[in-house]
Order: C-alpha cells, then sequence, then structure tokens
C-alpha cells in the first residue's frame, strides 16, 4: 500500500521515518521548498527533526498533488490549516489518518468533522497517544490508540500499515475520543509548564494533572466521548506525558510563560506550533456553551489574552471554593 505523510515538522517526519523502517517508500509532503531539497538531497530536516537521519525510503515533495495517488494518508498538519490542505486532495478516496491534534477556530470542529467536509468520500482514522517525535524517530517503543470510523474492518486495513516493532497501535472506535484527548491535554500542558516555570512543584503538578484530566473527562462526556477512550494512551496516557516534559511544545510555552515571559512574544516567535495556545480560546467558549466547567482551561485563557499574571493565574486556582472531588463527569462540576 502507499503512503504519503502531510506535512514534514518534527511529528510528521518522524511518522514518515517509522513508516519507511520496513523498507516501504514513503512520500511526505513540506511546505518548504529547502526542506524538500534537505529530506531528498541529505536525508536530513534540519529545522524540524535535526537529531534523526532520515531513510532514504522517505521521500519527500513540495507538490501536495503527489500524494492524490496513495492509498493510505497520514495527515500531521497544524489543526487550524487541515481544511485547506485537504481541500487540495479532493476526491481522495483512501483511507485519511489525522494526527493533528485541536479544534477549529472560528467553528469549534473537532479535525474528523472538517476533514468530513473537506474529503467526504475519505475513510477516516485518528491516531494520537504519548509521543515525542524524536523517540519515535529513533525507534523507541511507542504505543498508540488508532481509532477507526469504519470498525474493525478498517482497522484490519490500517494496524498492518501503520504498526513496527517499536510503534504498537491498539484499536478504538471512539474517534470523538482519540480527538478530544489529545486537543485538551495540549491546554492543561501549558498550565503544568507555568507550574514548572514558577516552581511551584511536584506536587502542584501531579495535582493539576489529576483536575485537569477531570476537566478533559467533563468535556468529552459530554460531546460524546467514552470514558475508557480518555483513561486510555490517547488521553491519561497523552496527559501525563506532555504535561511532565520540556519537549513538549506546549509545556515548554507554559514554562516560559511562568518565568515571566511575555505571551504575544514567545507565540510569535515559535517555529513550531503549540497548538494547545489556539485550542484552548475555541474549547473555552465550546464549554461555555455547553455548561461545563474548566477552571483550569479558562486560566489558561486568560494568561494567554494577558489578562492576568503567571502568579495571579495560580492564587485564582488555589483560592477556588473547597468541594467534592469529582472526576467521572457526571457528577456536580468543579475544579
Amino acid at each position: 500500500m502507499r503512503i504519503g505523510v502531510i506535512g514534514a515538522g518534527a511529528w510528521g517526519t518522524a511518522l514518515a521515518q517509522m513508516l519507511a523502517s520496513d523498507g516501504r517508500e514513503v512520500l511526505l509532503w513540506a511546505l518548504e521548498p529547502e526542506v524538500v531539497t534537505a529530506i531528498n538531497s541529505e536525508h536530513r530536516n534540519p529545522p524540524y527533526l535535526p537529531s534523526a537521519t532520515l531513510s532514504p525510503q522517505v521521500r519527500a515533495s513540495g507538490e501536495l498533488r503527489d500524494l492524490a495517488g496513495c492509498d493510505i494518508l497520514l495527515a500531521v498538519t497544524p489543526a487550524q490549516h487541515l481544511g485547506r490542505m485537504l481541500r487540495e486532495l479532493d476526491g481522495f478516496s483512501g483511507d485519511l489518518v489525522l494526527c493533528c491534534k485541536g479544534i477549529e477556530a472560528g467553528t469549534g470542529r473537532l479535525m474528523a468533522d472538517v476533514a468530513r467536509d473537506a474529503l467526504p468520500s475519505a475513510s477516516l482514522a485518528v491516531l494520537s497517544g504519548p509521543t515525542f517525535a524524536y523517540e519515535v524517530a529513533d525507534g523507541l517503543p511507542t504505543a498508540v490508540t488508532l481509532a477507526c470510523e469504519g470498525g474493525a474492518e478498517q482497522w484490519d486495513r490500517l494496524s498492518p500499515a501503520i504498526a513496527r516493532q517499536h510503534f504498537r497501535p491498539y484499536y478504538s472506535d471512539d474517534l470523538i475520543g482519540a480527538e478530544i484527548g489529545g486537543s485538551v491535554k495540549n491546554v492543561l500542558a501549558i498550565a503544568c509548564g507555568v507550574v514548572d516555570g514558577m516552581e511551584l512543584g511536584q506536587n502542584a503538578r501531579a495535582s493539576l494533572i489529576a483536575r485537569g484530566y477531570a476537566e478533559m473527562l467533563r468535556f468529552g462526556i459530554t460531546k460524546g466521548a467514552q470514558a475508557e477512550t480518555l483513561a486510555g494512551l490517547c488521553g491519561l496516557g497523552d496527559l501525563v506525558l506532555t504535561c511532565s516534559s520540556t519537549s513538549s511544545r506546549n509545556f515548554s510555552l507554559g514554562k516560559a510563560l511562568g518565568e515571566g515571559e511575555d505571551p504575544a512574544a514567545l507565540m510569535a516567535n515559535r517555529l513550531t506550533v503549540a497548538e494547545g495556545a489556539h485550542t484552548a480560546p475555541v474549547l473555552q467558549e465550546l464549554a461555555r456553551q455547553m455548561g461545563i466547567e474548566m477552571p483550569i482551561t479558562d486560566a489558561v485563557c486568560a494568561l494567554l489574552g494577558g489578562q492576568v499574571s503567571a502568579p495571579e493565574m495560580a492564587e485564582a486556582l488555589l483560592s477556588r471554593p473547597l468541594r467534592t472531588e469529582t472526576v467521572n463527569g457526571t457528577a456536580e462540576p468543579g475544579g
């Protein structure tokens, strides 16, 4: 089966490298001509994944239409650009695996909804889980959720094409849960980065992860996700990884904010996209519309918008009323 990857950032490049590890050719679309040249001539991607020497089986193209003949496409573009990119592949009817994590600004749509509108003939799946790109590129053991809209039949088709000795997908049919886990954890990782930047300690970070998971669960269940999905690799697993390391772009952004840097300057100067910064205000608005209380998300939005400082954000969360701990999404909401 012919496999293509749309997006040559760190994650897209790492996925292409992993897929090529069994000797098959993988076609990788890159926006920047210099990245195309570096991949094809030097087998490297210096701007986005400088640590990896890429397989010669990874071939880059700057023409998106070159990927139209693939049987399987992995979409690894920034979430806010997914619809525009997919519309250029009008008529694609193979398997489209969504690997980007976010919610579309302006519409509040999850990536699967964006993809259905752009490519109605494609068979959709979502790949999500606790992954750092450089570890996947290095062949270190990784497990992910592969949620298939087409159920077991699509899984039987996709899993052999994607699984490798050190890259292990687990089956799900819950696209909503897989998407929400990957989207919400990015916002929560910014908050955990703030905790690290302010040197508030390990206790505070662990508490924030746990209460952030409660927010993820409340939001996800209301949107139709399965609690079991959010308790798995693409929810809790991804949350723990992303909230614990500066290898996470979102955590690094939060850490810089916690150290007192200016939000606008940080966002303007970042080479790679911290998806949580774009997702946070959309997530906040959707939660308000659905009557879901998400105090950590609200605090991140206030900090990114320059309405509060990092110390004021921490004080506001610590000053919330005491109440019963709720996690399952069905009891009385609370922080």
